[in-house]
C-alpha cells in the first residue's frame, strides 16, 4: 500500500498499484484498465500509468527506492551479519516473556495454530486476523475456557486494555463503563461518542464479529462480561453487536440477569435502538448529560429523489445504516440476510450499501480503514457513469492504526467526483460519518474541517448521518443546524 502511495505520487505517474498477486489485486487491476498475465498469488504486482516513459522510469525508481528501504528497516538487527533475534512462533516467543496477553496477526491459516499456542501458555490472546474457519474459533474459545484466558476473536480488530489500545482504537479517557463488543467500529463509536461527552472507558474487549452468532454462542462473550464483573473499575457494561443470533441474545440476558454489575445490551437490528441511542442511555445511567452530537458542514441541497449509495469502512456502521435505511427498500448489500457478493451489490440498485471491510475484498490486501483505494477507486466509476442525483454515505473511522490523514486522499476524490456530476448536470450529496474522538492522531476536528470543505457534511453519530442520508434520498430537505 505504501509502495503504491509512493509511486502514484511521482510526477508524471497516471495511477499505479503495486501489491501481491491475489485475485481481488488482479482483478482490481483488469478495473484500471491493466491486461495482467497469469500470476501466482505470492508473486508481487506492479502495475503502473505513466504519461510517458521518462514519468515510467521515474515510477520504477521511486518503486525500488520504496522496496529497498522496507528491505533495510527488515534487516538484521545488533553486530553486522547478525542473525534476526526475533522468535519465529508465538510460543518460542512467550519461553521469554511473561506478558498476560499474546496479539495474534497472521495470514487466518496460520492464526488458530498461533493462538493455541498462546492459550496452551496460559496467556490471553486477540486474535486480529480474519479467514480463521468457525470450527477453530469455537474450539479456540473453549480451549480459553478451560485455561481460564480470555480469547478475544478472530477477526478482533479493537480492544483496550488497562487504558492500552490494541488493534484500531480510539484515544478515549479512563472512566467507569467497560465494554463487550462482537464489533470492532459498533465499539469505536460507542467509546467516541462517550468520549465526546466526557466519559471514560475501563476496559474494551472485542470478541470478533461471529462471538454472538448460533455457531459460537456467545462464547467469548460470557467471559468477557464475567471478567469486567469482577473489575472494581467497571461500573457499568455496555454488550455492543452486529445484529446476534435471538437465542444466544437470550442466553446473555439470562448471565447478566446474575451479574453484580449493570449491563446495557446495544445489540443492532430492527425496532432496536441504534448505537447512539444506546450511548444516550449510558449517560443516563451515569447520570452525564446527553451533549449536540457534532454537526460540521454547509446544509445541503433536495428536491428530487436520489439514489443512495453508502460505501463503508466499517461493517458495524454499514450494518446500522441499511437497519436505518430500511425504508428504501430494496438496498443491493453484502450485508445480512438478503447478502450477495460485494460486485454484484456494487452493480445493482437503486439504492445499495456495500461494507468494503468484508472478507471477499479484503483478502491479499489491507483493510480498507488503511488502505482505502478500493472504496476511492469506487466512488470515482459511480460518479463517471451516474445517470441521476446521488446521495453518497461514507464513514471514516480515526484512531490508532487507521489511515494516518483519511482526509488526504479523501477530499480530492469527492472533489473531482463533485465535479463530474455537476458537469453532466447532476446532484452529488456527500454525508459522512466520522467515527473518531478530538485526541486521535488524525484530530476528529482537523479531519471534519477538511472533508466539510470537500463538500461533505460530516456527523459524529453514524445513526444521524444515515438517517440524514435517507431523507435526501427521499427528495426531502432535513431539519439541520450544522455547526
Amino acid at each position: 500500500m505504501q509502495a503504491s502511495r509512493t509511486v502514484s505520487a511521482t510526477a508524471g505517474v497516471r495511477e499505479a498499484l503495486i501489491a501481491m498477486a491475489t485475485a481481488l489485486n488482479v482483478e482490481l487491476a483488469q478495473g484500471m484498465g491493466f491486461q495482467v498475465p497469469q500470476a501466482a498469488a505470492a508473486q508481487l504486482l506492479i502495475a503502473v500509468r505513466a504519461d510517458d516513459q521518462a514519468g515510467l522510469d521515474a515510477a520504477l525508481s521511486a518503486l525500488t527506492a520504496a522496496l529497498s528501504t522496507r528491505s533495510a528497516s527488515r534487516g538484521t538487527s545488533g553486530a553486522a551479519g547478525a542473525e534476526d533475534p526475533r522468535p519465529a512462533t508465538t510460543a518460542a516467543a512467550l519461553e521469554d516473556s511473561d506478558a498476560a496477553l499474546a496479539l495474534i496477526s497472521v495470514p487466518g491459516p496460520y492464526a488458530a495454530i498461533e493462538a493455541f499456542d498462546a492459550v496452551a501458555a496460559g496467556r490471553n490472546v486477540m486474535i486480529f486476523s480474519d479467514g480463521v474457519t468457525v470450527e477453530d474459533e469455537v474450539a479456540l474459545k473453549h480451549a480459553g475456557r478451560a485455561a481460564g484466558v480470555l480469547v478475544m476473536g478472530p477477526d478482533c480488530g479493537t480492544a483496550i486494555v488497562s487504558g492500552i489500545a490494541l488493534g484500531f482504537a480510539n484515544v478515549v479517557r479512563r472512566g467507569p463503563v467497560g465494554i463487550v463488543a462482537a464489533s470492532g467500529t459498533g465499539a469505536q463509536q460507542i467509546s467516541s461518542l462517550l468520549e465526546t461527552a466526557g466519559v471514560g472507558v475501563s476496559h474494551l474487549l472485542g470478541l470478533g464479529g461471529r462471538d454472538l452468532s448460533a455457531q459460537v454462542g456467545g462464547l467469548g462473550a460470557e467471559l468477557a462480561l464475567l471478567a469486567l464483573d469482577a473489575d472494581p473499575d467497571s461500573e457499568l457494561i455496555v454488550l455492543v453487536s452486529k445484529p446476534p443470533d435471538p437465542e444466544v441474545t437470550q442466553r446473555l440476558q439470562t448471565l447478566t440477569d446474575g451479574l453484580s454489575t449493570p449491563v446495557q445490551f446495544a445489540l443492532l437490528g430492527p425496532r432496536q435502538p441504534d448505537l447512539t441511542q444506546a450511548v444516550e442511555s449510558v449517560l443516563a445511567a451515569v447520570g452525564t448529560t446527553v451533549p449536540t452530537w457534532p454537526v460540521v458542514g454547509r446544509p445541503q441541497h433536495a428536491g428530487q429523489v436520489a439514489q443512495l449509495h453508502g460505501y463503508f469502512a466499517g461493517g458495524t456502521l454499514a450494518a446500522e445504516a441499511l437497519l436505518l435505511a430500511d425504508e428504501l427498500a430494496p438496498i443491493s448489500t453484502n450485508l445480512g440476510p438478503g447478502a450477495v457478493p460485494a460486485a454484484q451489490a456494487l452493480s445493482g440498485g437503486p439504492h445499495v450499501v456495500v461494507d468494503f471491510g468484508e472478507d471477499e475484498l479484503t483478502r491479499g490486501r489491507a483493510h480498507p480503514m488503511i488502505d482505502p483505494s478500493l472504496r476511492l477507486d469506487q466512488i470515482a466509476r459511480l460518479t463517471e457513469s451516474a445517470d441521476g442525483d446521488l446521495v453518497l454515505l461514507l464513514d471514516v473511522v480515526l484512531g490508532y492504526g487507521a489511515e494516518p490523514d483519511p482526509a488526504q486522499s479523501l477530499v480530492p476524490a469527492l472533489r473531482t467526483a463533485a465535479q463530474r456530476m455537476a458537469d453532466r448536470g447532476h446532484e452529488l450529496n456527500v454525508v459522512l460519518s466520522l467515527c473518531g474522538t478530538d485526541a486521535d492522531p488524525q484530530s476528529w476536528q482537523c479531519q471534519a474541517v477538511a472533508l466539510s470543505d470537500a463538500g461533505a457534511l460530516v456527523f459524529a453519530s453514524n445513526a444521524q448521518a444515515a438517517r440524514h442520508a435517507v431523507v435526501l434520498a427521499r427528495g426531502a430537505i432535513p431539519a439541520l443546524t450544522p455547526r
